[in-house]
């Protein structure tokens, strides 16, 4: 018989399903993805997350995490590691180098 292997995981589907992950995990507003990357593990996707709110909006302050998720999708871990206010001029993340 011949097994059929799932289809591969695309860039999209890989920022979507980071993006789900951080909802499940925390509170906060998602913004978007901001950048995938495959690896060897799988895909590395960088998410922005309002972490708070404030009045005006444009004070709000905002967060990049990075998250790792395997092949087929599952979680391997999540780190924040941008922390800044809305509309700074460098956030700096790796889709900014």
């Amino acid at each position: 018989m011949n097994e059929t292997q799932p289809a591969p995981v695309t860039a999209a589907q890989a920022g979507a399903t980071a993006m789900d992950h951080l909802t499940e995990l925390m509170p906060k507003p998602i913004l978007g993805a901001t950048s995938t990357e495959p690896t060897e593990a799988g895909w590395l996707v960088e998410v922005e997350v309002v972490e708070d709110r404030r009045i005006p909006s444009s004070a709000d302050m905002l967060a990049l995490y990075e998250v790792e998720i395997d092949p087929d999708g599952n979680l391997l871990a999540y780190r924040r590691t941008r922390r800044y206010a809305r509309g700074s001029a460098d956030i700096g993340g790796r889709g900014m180098r």
